[in-house]
């Protein structure tokens, strides 16, 4: 009974001296108070240095990367016209708003290359006209001078030097044509008729009032229209019999 009750007391005693230390950890510790002079206190004297902006800096920032608006461009004449196009295609084929678009791009690209074909077609068609003659081709009188070109403008030919150059390439019958265009020239400077690309050889035998120089026109037409417009072809002695016709055709209005 006596060793029951001492163990009792000492544990009393443990719990007690446990409790004590632990109610002492427990103890909040006294707030002490710092005290601050004007020596604590410090001043801050460096110079300020204030922030500026450039008055044109916006002009820095103007190009397209700073363009937060989207602006809604503007239909033009071009644009007004594809439209059209595209509604025209829908109504007329019954196509959708993307066929009738691609509908629209096909089209203008086929006539566009029609275009440049017919404007290069008229340029070569120049060229040739003027030049006479392709890049590599062979250069000649006949070539040179379009027919259409020296009956507009007879007066402006010169028909001798033209023919001289005719006979060195050796186109007799170019030659041929060349000295009858020449005596309606004569003929026109000398009032004899009044000429006229449109008339043919008949309205101006008509016109002739002399009786020896329209039997020398008459042969000389004979002549130019059998041997220009029937193709005949030129030997050498042919051709010297019908040039002396037409060079005394040509002295007797000299003269």
């Amino acid at each position: 009974m006596e060793a029951k009750v001492n163990k009792l007391l000492f544990i009393g005693f443990f719990l007690l001296s446990f409790t004590c230390k632990a109610a002492d950890s427990l103890v909040v510790p006294k707030k002490t108070s710092t005290t601050f002079t004007e020596k604590d206190i410090k001043i801050d004297t460096s110079k300020l240095q204030p922030n500026t902006f450039d008055s044109k800096f916006k002009e820095d920032y103007t190009s397209n990367e700073f363009q937060y608006e989207v602006k809604i461009k503007e239909k033009n004449w071009w644009d007004r016209f594809v439209e059209w196009l595209e509604d025209l295609f829908r109504s007329l084929f019954g196509l959708s708003d993307g066929v009738s678009s691609k509908a629209v791009d096909w089209t203008l690209n086929i006539l566009a290359t029609i275009i440049v074909l017919i404007v290069i077609y008229l340029i070569v068609k120049a060229i040739l006209n003027k030049e006479g003659k392709w890049v590599f081709g062979k250069s000649t009188t006949k070539k040179i001078i379009s027919h259409d070109d020296i009956e507009r403008n007879l007066k402006y030919v010169d028909f001798e030097k033209l023919i001289k150059d005719t006979l060195k390439d050796g186109d007799n019958r170019l030659a041929l044509r060349y000295y009858y265009l020449w005596i309606l020239k004569k003929m026109s400077e000398k009032s004899i008729i009044d000429w006229n690309p449109e008339k043919t050889n008949t309205d101006y035998l008509y016109e002739i009032q002399s009786d020896s120089l329209k039997k020398d026109f008459g042969y000389v037409s004979y002549l130019y229209n059998y041997i220009w417009y029937g193709e005949f072809e030129l030997d050498e002695a042919s051709f010297e019999h019908a040039k002396k016709s037409f060079e005394k055709t040509l002295q007797s209005l000299s003269s």
